[in-house]
């Protein structure tokens, strides 16, 4: 069983605290971790993207010139790819990017995920995460004494003050327990949780 300091916000070491092996010891599946971060951004994708080809441009109808005895290259149309206002020779249409994985798929790839960061010491649980009212500065400052830059702090669900506190820091992504996901964990440095939040982690994901 993993077993990490506990930090207040003043970053002083205040316990220890002993997290779920089903969760965040698991055997790290870099497979199962790199297909759900595909997928992820894969899901982003809006695939509307759509341009015209040869035969959905208006006009060109007639033949431009007749076929011999003009000294030019022979033409069928004037909205061929190679005039100006013709269709476009591989025309991009409207898709679906969507990529589905499984219920256990995800969360075999959320806990590989976890269990990468808490084995390379950058899962940092803190015992609390409150501020009295909304301000950059403080928090900034939480995070400079627990010696973090660019991280995932994951809060619990009344933590309105700090998640609007973390906005103006684009070095920082905040999250709930039922937000956190592959691609955030891997992206930043750290993953900065509260005691509440792993806890709730344990019992969704365990």
């Amino acid at each position: 069983m993993a077993n990490v300091s506990v930090y207040n916000m003043e970053g002083n070491e205040v316990g220890k605290m002993d997290l779920n092996d089903a969760v965040f010891g698991v055997e790290v599946n870099e497979h199962l971790v790199h297909m759900a971060v595909v997928a992820q951004l894969a899901n982003k994708r809006q695939g509307t993207q759509k341009a015209k080809t040869r035969s959905e441009v208006s006009g060109g109808g007639r033949k431009p010139w007749r076929q011999k005895g003009t000294g030019h290259a022979r033409q069928g149309s004037t909205r061929a790819p190679q005039w100006t206002g013709g269709g476009v020779v591989f025309a991009p249409t409207p898709r679906d990017y969507t990529i589905t994985l499984n219920k256990k798929e995800k969360r075999a790839a959320l806990k590989s995920a976890l269990t990468s960061r808490v084995q390379e010491n950058k899962f940092i649980v803190v015992d609390e995460l409150k501020l009295d009212e909304i301000k950059t500065k403080k928090f900034q400052n939480v995070l400079n004494n627990l010696k973090v830059q660019k991280a995932l702090v994951v809060v619990g669900e009344d933590s309105d003050n700090v998640v609007k506190s973390a906005k103006n820091i684009p070095t920082v992504k905040t999250a709930y327990v039922n937000t956190i996901n592959v691609y955030d964990i891997l992206k930043y440095n750290t993953v900065v949780a509260t005691k509440t939040a792993v806890a709730n982690i344990e019992e969704v994901y365990a």
